[in-house]
């Protein structure tokens, strides 16, 4: 996890330079640039060149954690808080299909206490 911890040191730099220049247009300005990189990872993968789809899966990954960062100004998440989510997410996910349940009826009591949360207030 060294590595990400670099990259996420960059971004937060690249963030503060961002902020100040003229094309940036917010979290959008990342999201637009994502959908473009999952359709280069697309791409590249028949075509099996590892080092190609190593540089396109960071540059997907760089984009990501852009988008988080810029989030994180301008609707008060935190990347901490997005990845205690996910983990949280996709742990009771594995952990339900693994014990013979329905990735669907996994996904719909998610939706349904993700529903309950925002409805209480209890973050965003």
């Amino acid at each position: 996890m060294e590595n990400f911890e670099k990259l996420l040191a960059i971004v937060r730099r690249k963030a503060v330079y961002d902020r100040n220049n003229p094309w940036y247009k917010g979290p959008e300005s990342y999201l637009h640039g994502l959908k473009d990189e999952v359709d280069e990872v697309i791409e590249e993968i028949p075509r099996q060149r590892g080092a190609y789809l190593e540089d396109e899966l960071g540059d997907l990954l760089w984009n990501s954690l852009n988008a988080v960062i810029a989030l994180e100004k301008a609707h008060g998440i935190t990347l901490e808080s997005v990845l205690a989510r996910a983990c949280r997410k996709f742990e009771s996910r594995l952990s339900g299909i693994e014990a013979g349940r329905s990735w669907q009826e996994i996904k719909e009591e998610q939706k349904q206490a993700l529903a309950r949360e925002h409805a209480a207030g209890a973050n965003r």
